[in-house]
């Protein structure tokens, strides 16, 4: 589990990067894209908080479950 903190360390670290970056930024479309890469971010950390805080990632993928192997 200390592995899964230290990442979710991480994604904090590089969502706090892409938020100075699109705030610096000048150009419309890099503010835009550094906005999506720190939200994506935020989900991924939201994933990890999950399976930190209950032991376990969902099982589903949008709302819908995923096919086991």
């Amino acid at each position: 589990m200390k592995d899964v903190q230290a990442h979710l360390e991480k994604l904090r670290a590089q969502i706090a990067e892409c938020e100075l970056i699109r705030d610096l930024a000048t150009d419309p479309l890099k503010r835009d894209t550094f906005s999506r890469m720190a939200e994506h971010f935020r989900v991924l950390a939201g994933q990890l908080e999950h399976v930190i805080k209950y032991g376990k990632a969902d099982d589903t993928f949008l709302g819908r479950r995923t096919r086991q192997p």
